[in-house]
């Protein structure tokens, strides 16, 4: 059963790997094309804002696909698949997005960029202020904390491309020449051989065709990954529900499921091993039933007995207990087990969640199950807090405005605030169905949450008999993981570019322009590389720190800039640093708090709340206390304005 069943992962394996190629030849067809359209325009306005000119369907398709990035279709199914049901709570605030995002600031920072001339966000507030520090300090926040959600995009698309190679015989083969390259080297050796190999793939495809092709490239490519993604979805859905059995049963099967248990194990061999035995990360091993419930131990990490040993000790595991009645989830776990390894647990040292653990109904109810908290996934007061980050941490990120920096005109943005809340509701409620399916069809994932989004589309589609379709499913995320990547680059690089090289170079040709953007674009991708070698264990964890630091810098700096003549280049300067610096400073308690990266939830509200609010304050208080700006630059995008009000 074992080998018929590797056959069929590598049948299924090069299928998907030939409609994934497709895809990549289309999106490199796609740059190539918007290379030649930048021929006889201005190089930074055509390559970093497609010429100003974006029509609807461009807009809106470019918008989303901007915003679902590989947090929404990677490090989102990881945080489903892991704390359940109470995640549609924790993404309801995202469908109203394009209501407060683009609604709030879109058409007067269109206005403003236009009259100003500016290409990036750092250029309209140094412009609207007139002052060379506002500038600065824009561009050294936006490019520290853009760079972790770069980070984040990443290792999604690495994950992705390890799911999707995993059973190709030659990507094995360059994996085993890759580990022993990379095992002497420090930091470098630390890394899985495997994803370490995607993410250098990744890496070069996604830089050479954002760096060759510019913004246009990056606004027509976004048009057919939100397309694909759209359609991903929608088969996904229908496949997953099928497969599960409808949702009813789905509910019922995930309500008897208590959270696994994670630590260590010792493996012993029946027999004497002849040869060395290698046991895989994701090895399941099953034990006696216990108390109602049927007990399996999956492996973090991989074991080997070699030279006579027959007992490894301390190996990474997790104890999943599922009631005897889940029989789907029981079915999914034995096909999964090789019986003929003679394996064995002798010893098993494993601790629960604090809250959920040994309780039924936590994957069906608030506030979901939680390893590190007793007071569960999602309090009240933080679901109250994600309702409200989500839409005003997204107004304010620079990859948002530099789209709202290029609409057409006013037609354009009304259409595009519906088209792209309707998306986003056909997106984000049908992912919570189908991962919630996942942990009954994919039981244990969470070894390695990040890759269930991947997984559930080989699974799903093998079983359907079409595995070939698991390269268009699977490149549903990797077109929002690229659709991010893209945009993100493009950001920090003309921020660097624009608002850094230009000012110390205010004579340099285009075609030196050109080359400093290049291998600026390229650098940017060979760091956020380097900096994924061994990334943290959620990939949500980055995207949520990086959209809050982003929020809370630029929020009430570039609300008030474009809506308050009073406001001073000094408290824009406070406010952009109290802003990110006290975003910085909780994910700093909470490293200490919680022993691992993430936020520390003051009053179980989320540091997003606390840092806008205190950016608000300092802003306040310092416009109130500095000397006005120039008049002429009031009037130029005020008018007349008495600047004592």
């Amino acid at each position: 059963m074992t080998a018929s069943l590797h056959i069929l992962a590598s049948a299924a394996g090069n299928a998907a790997l030939i409609s994934f190629a497709v895809y990549m030849v289309f999106v490199f067809v796609l740059a190539g094309l918007a290379n030649r359209e930048q021929s006889g325009k201005s190089f930074l306005n055509e390559y970093f804002l497609g010429s100003r000119n974006l029509g609807m369907w461009a807009f809106a398709f470019t918008y989303a696909a901007t915003s679902a990035s590989g947090g929404s279709f990677m490090g989102f199914p990881s945080l489903i698949y892991t704390h359940g049901w109470v995640m549609a709570l924790w993404i309801a605030g995202y469908i109203v997005v394009p209501l407060v995002a683009v609604g709030l600031i879109a058409k007067r920072l269109n206005q403003v960029a236009r009259k100003s001339g500016s290409i990036t966000v750092p250029e309209v507030l140094r412009k609207r202020l007139g002052s060379e520090m506002v500038g600065t300090v824009a561009t050294v926040l936006l490019v520290f904390f853009q760079f972790f959600f770069l980070l984040a995009q990443f290792k999604a698309g690495a994950k992705i491309m390890t799911t999707l190679l995993g059973d190709v015989s030659v990507y094995q083969s360059a994996v085993t020449l890759v580990g022993d390259l990379i095992h002497p080297i420090p930091w470098v050796g630390s890394a899985e051989p495997d994803y370490l190999l995607c993410l250098i793939v990744f890496a070069i495809s996604v830089v050479a065709y954002t760096a060759w092709g510019g913004f246009r490239a990056v606004v027509w490519t976004d048009m057919m990954q939100g397309v694909i993604m759209g359609l991903g979805v929608v088969i996904l859905l229908g496949l997953a529900l099928n497969q599960v059995g409808g949702i009813g049963n789905a509910t019922r099967e995930l309500a008897r499921q208590v959270p696994p248990r994670a630590g260590s194990a010792t493996l012993m061999l029946k027999t004497e091993p002849t040869e060395v035995v290698t046991l895989v990360k994701g090895t399941w091993l099953e034990l006696p039933e216990k108390k109602g419930r049927q007990q399996f131990v999956r492996l973090k990490d991989l074991a080997k007995f070699s030279g006579g040993q027959r007992v490894v000790e301390n190996v990474p595991v997790i104890l999943v207990r599922t009631s005897v009645e889940n029989e789907t989830e029981i079915s999914s776990i034995r096909s999964q087990i090789n019986d003929e390894l003679g394996v064995g647990v002798s010893s098993l040292d494993v601790v629960g969640y604090q809250y959920g653990d040994d309780r039924t109904g936590v994957y069906v109810s608030a506030p979901g199950p939680k390893s590190n908290s007793g007071l569960g996934f999602l309090p009240i007061m933080l679901a109250v807090s994600f309702f409200c980050f989500w839409p005003f941490a997204g107004a304010a990120q620079p990859s948002y405005m530099a789209r709202q920096m290029a609409f057409k005109d006013i037609p354009t943005l009304r259409h595009s605030i519906i088209f792209v809340a309707v998306y986003f509701s056909m997106i984000y409620f049908p992912l919570i169905i189908i991962f919630t399916c996942g942990r009954v069809l994919l039981p244990g994932w969470e070894i390695d949450a990040d890759r269930i989004m991947p997984e559930m589309a080989t699974l799903l589609t093998t079983n359907a008999g079409v595995p070939w379709l698991a390269g268009l499913l699977v490149a549903a995320p990797f077109a929002a993981v690229m659709s991010s990547v893209d945009s993100f680059l493009l950001l920090v690089s003309g921020s660097v570019v624009r608002d850094v090289y230009q000012r110390r170079n205010p004579d340099a040709s285009e075609a030196k322009m050109k080359k400093v953007t290049y291998w600026t674009t390229i650098g940017v991708g060979a760091l956020a590389m380097v900096a994924m070698l061994n990334p943290p264990q959620f990939l949500q964890d980055l995207i949520v720190f990086g959209s809050g630091g982003l929020g809370a810098s630029f929020l009430m700096p570039v609300v008030l800039a474009l809506y308050w003549p009073r406001l001073t280049s000094q408290a824009t300067v406070a406010g952009m640093l109290s802003g990110g610096g006290a975003m910085a400073i909780f994910y700093l308690i909470g490293y200490v708090v919680n022993g691992k990266f993430s936020g520390y939830e003051l009053l179980s509200l989320h540091p997003f709340i606390w840092s806008v609010a205190v950016s608000a304050v300092v802003m306040m208080v310092v416009a109130r206390n500095s000397p006005p700006i120039q008049a002429v630059l009031v009037e130029k995008y005020f008018g007349n304005t008495d600047l004592k009000q």
